[in-house]
């Protein structure tokens, strides 16, 4: 396992989490003030931000935690 994988898990679920937290909260008409300049070209635009800020924090969780050379596969 690589140093830095467990830090980009950490980044990985911060973003998915965040990303899932905006997402709701913004379906019920409230804003997190940090990311509230989302929706300024759109609200449309805003959707697909928070959609793909859950969709690539799944990503680094995911490539984070499988084994891309595959020496564990036989042990």
């Amino acid at each position: 396992m690589r140093k830095n994988s467990t830090w980009l898990t950490i980044v990985g679920f911060l973003m998915a989490g965040t990303g899932f937290l905006a997402l709701v909260l913004s379906l019920i008409g409230i804003q997190l003030s940090f990311l509230t300049w989302i929706d300024y070209p759109g609200r449309l635009f805003g959707f697909v931000t928070r959609l793909l800020m859950i969709i690539i924090g799944i990503i680094i969780i995911y490539l984070t935690q499988t084994d891309l050379e595959g020496n564990d596969f036989l042990t």
